[in-house]
């Protein structure tokens, strides 16, 4: 059965809104929304030399960026659950434009922090893929649930190639001013695609665990963080977020102080964006057919030696892409497997809530990720410690995912379909 056919019952009698308009503007939006967000590690350096800034600075804002990010995510899942996606699309959308833009033009720290911080942050909390997957995991059945999260983050990888390259050459071209506002009018996109994600009011899923439709917020909240599997699986989580933000963020500027070219750093964030198409799609594709506990666990201590090897080797164009192609394999692939798990342990009700929670946790190792990485190279000239740091977290979370239990949780109440 193909994926038009598979889907099709679960988007019966929704007008032109057929499954493949779902998940194609789900994908848009994704895209959309991380590219810019993945290229502002290149507006660090031109930022803070036109301002005189060192580089803690430009990356306090982007950590504070990265934590309200989190913090924003679970309330906005909790709207998006309860109302529906498109409001909370497309006011994430314009928050994130109006962030793109005074960030354009800010010449304080203070403008800089509320602009690419604030503003940017908690747009990212509405427009992000994790409203995305909330509403793919009501829209699509559960035997197609992990695929379409896979093609949704891997849309987001695509956004990540895309954008890297394209800031470099709109800064070359014109200044990276013209850059950011382009990014800008782009975000508006996402306000009329958000309509194909509408999803009935009441959020009911179509398949559940229990009868999710009349479970509280209160409830589902109790019953997430009590349940051992979901706490470790928040806690693994952050791992994710500490080393994306940082490489992110970080990377550009670490391969300038090696020696190698804004080109090459450009090139690098593309390489790894277009891996992760790639490394997404198969994670996807292998949480319907093997135990998603064990898919992270390869992902984050796969992550740990790519790493270790990476800054062993000696500066160089082709150590570097090879690194940024390993690292896409694994960079986003973790969504897939943590949302289903999400999906398989409580159902689709509260998805976007729940897993925003979850992913509260990767916004709390991505503030530190980003904010450590400034830090440390301004008082100590280096990036290492959190390079290593990096490495320890991979191992940490490899082993931390192992015990989870990929099962329904216990209710009294049977399932209602």
């Amino acid at each position: 059965m193909t994926l038009q056919g598979a889907v099709a019952k679960s988007a019966a009698g929704v007008g032109w809104r057929t499954p493949m308009v779902v998940i194609i503007c789900g994908c848009l939006i994704s895209m959309i929304s991380f590219g810019p967000r993945s290229s502002l590690g290149f507006f660090l350096t031109p930022l803070s030399q036109a301002n005189h800034w060192e580089r803690e600075v430009f990356a306090l804002a982007l950590a504070i960026q990265n934590l309200l990010w989190g913090i924003g995510q679970p309330f906005a899942g909790a709207i998006a659950d309860r109302f529906g996606a498109p409001r909370v699309l497309a006011t994430g959308a314009v928050l994130y434009a109006l962030g793109l833009v005074i960030m354009a033009h800010a010449t304080t720290a203070a403008a800089l922090t509320l602009s690419a911080g604030v503003l940017i942050g908690f747009g990212l909390s509405g427009c992000a893929f994790t409203i995305i997957v909330g509403a793919l995991g009501k829209l699509v059945p559960p035997n197609w649930r992990s695929t379409a999260f896979g093609f949704g983050t891997a849309a987001g990888s695509f956004g990540q190639f895309l954008y890297s390259p394209l800031a470099v050459a709109l800064m070359d071209a014109y200044s990276w001013q013209t850059a950011l506002t382009i990014f800008a009018g782009l975000m508006l996109l996402i306000l009329p695609l958000s309509i194909a994600l509408s999803t009935p009011r009441s959020g009911a899923a179509n398949i559940s665990v229990a009868p999710a439709a009349q479970q509280s917020l209160r409830h589902a909240l109790a019953e997430a963080f009590g349940h051992r599997s979901y706490v470790l699986l928040v806690l693994g989580f952050f791992t994710c977020g500490f080393q994306l933000a940082f490489v992110t963020v970080h990377l550009p500027s670490y391969l300038l102080d090696r020696g190698l070219s804004a080109e090459v750093g450009g090139w690098t964030l593309a390489t790894i964006g277009l891996f992760n198409i790639v490394g997404s799609l198969v994670s996807g594709w292998l949480g319907n057919r093997m135990p998603k506990r064990y898919i992270l666990s390869t992902i984050y201590f796969s992550r740990a030696i790519a790493i270790a090897v990476f800054i062993l080797l000696p500066p160089s164009t082709v150590a570097t892409l090879i690194f940024g192609a390993v690292t896409g394999l694994l960079w986003l692939s973790t969504i897939p497997p943590t949302s289903g798990l999400v999906a398989v342990m409580f159902g689709t009700r509260w998805l976007a809530m729940l897993f925003g929670f979850t992913f509260f946790s990767h916004q709390v190792g991505g503030f530190l990720g980003v904010w450590l990485g400034g830090f440390v190279f301004d008082h100590y000239g280096s990036y290492n410690p959190i390079w290593w740091l990096s490495v320890m977290f991979g191992v940490l979370s490899a082993i931390i995912n192992l015990p989870i239990v990929e099962q329904p949780v216990g209710r009294l109440v049977p399932s209602a379909v």
